[in-house]
C-alpha cells in the first residue's frame, strides 16, 4: 500500500528534477557562450587567464563564488518584497538566477580541467553526470516528453509555413 502512495510522489519529484536539470541545461551553455564572448575584452580575458592558472583547492573557492555573492542579493530579494516590492524582488532573483548561472557556468568551464585533480570532485562529477543523464533519459521517454516534442515540431512548421506565406505577400506587395 505504501508502496502504491510513494510511486506518484516519486514521478513527481523526478519530472520536478528533470525540469530544474532541463531549465539549468538550457541556460547553461548559451549563457556561458554569452560570458566568454565578454571575456574578450583585455581585462576579462587576464582574469581568465588567472583563474585557469589557479591550483585545484582555490579554483574551488572561486566555483563557490557565484553562491556566495548570490546570498546577500537574495535576502535584499526578500526584503524587497516583504515590504511591498515585490515585483521588483522577483526581477533581481530572476536577474541574480541569470547571471549566477551564467557565471557559475564560465567559471565551471575554467576551472574544471583543474578540478578534474580532484578524486573525490572527479568521482562526484562522474556520479552526478550519471544521474542526470538517467533523469534525462527518464524524462525523454515519457509520453508527455513525446507529446511536447510532436508539439514543438508541428509549432515549427506552422511559423515556417507563416513566414513564407507572410514573405510571399511582402514580395508579391512590394512588385506592384
Amino acid at each position: 500500500m505504501l508502496k502504491l502512495l510513494i510511486a506518484p510522489l516519486r514521478w513527481l519529484g523526478r519530472l520536478l528534477m528533470a525540469l530544474v536539470i532541463l531549465f539549468e541545461e538550457w541556460g547553461w551553455v548559451p549563457l556561458q557562450r554569452f560570458m566568454a564572448w565578454l571575456a574578450q575584452w583585455p581585462p576579462l580575458k587576464w582574469l581568465e587567464d588567472r583563474i585557469r592558472a589557479l591550483p585545484p583547492k582555490p579554483a574551488l573557492v572561486v566555483l563557490a563564488l557565484p553562491f556566495l555573492l548570490a546570498i546577500p542579493v537574495k535576502l535584499l530579494a526578500v526584503w524587497l518584497m516583504a515590504s511591498g516590492r515585490a515585483l521588483l524582488g522577483l526581477l533581481l532573483i530572476l536577474s541574480v538566477k541569470f547571471g549566477g548561472t551564467a557565471l557559475l557556468a564560465r567559471l565551471f568551464h575554467l576551472t574544471q580541467p583543474t578540478l578534474m585533480a580532484l578524486p573525490w570532485f572527479a568521482r562526484l562529477y562522474g556520479r552526478w553526470t550519471a544521474w542526470k543523464q538517467g533523469v534525462l533519459d527518464w524524462l525523454h521517454a515519457t509520453l508527455l516528453w513525446r507529446q511536447a516534442r510532436a508539439l514543438k515540431r508541428q509549432l515549427k512548421q506552422l511559423f515556417k509555413r507563416w513566414r513564407q506565406q507572410w514573405r510571399a505577400m511582402m514580395h508579391g506587395g512590394a512588385s506592384s
